[in-house]
């Protein structure tokens, strides 16, 4: 019994919501509304760069789009820190 592609998975999807579950990112519903266009060409754009082989790799993926989205939304003449998603490194 072979287990699906991970890229067939994330075909499968049909809600960016459905991606960060999968990848048990926590988000903000909110951000999400506000932002769901942008996070979707990015997170398809890393997938296209990191060709995903599994599981982990695609979380990246898509934890690196959330991140990058967020990040641009702070003040680039203060110090502010990264507080907007759950699971971020970079705090």
């Amino acid at each position: 019994m072979d287990k699906p592609d991970i890229r067939e998975i994330i075909k499968n999807f049909t809600s960016i919501e459905q991606a960060l579950d999968y990848f048990e990112i926590g988000y903000d519903t909110q951000f999400i509304n506000q932002y769901r266009t942008q996070l979707i060409k990015r997170f398809n754009g890393n997938l296209i760069v990191a060709k995903p082989d599994d599981w982990f790799s695609a979380r990246r993926a898509l934890k690196n789009a959330y991140c990058k989205i967020q990040r641009s939304r702070l003040s680039k003449d203060t110090r502010q820190a990264c507080h907007g998603c759950t699971t971020c490194q970079r705090r």
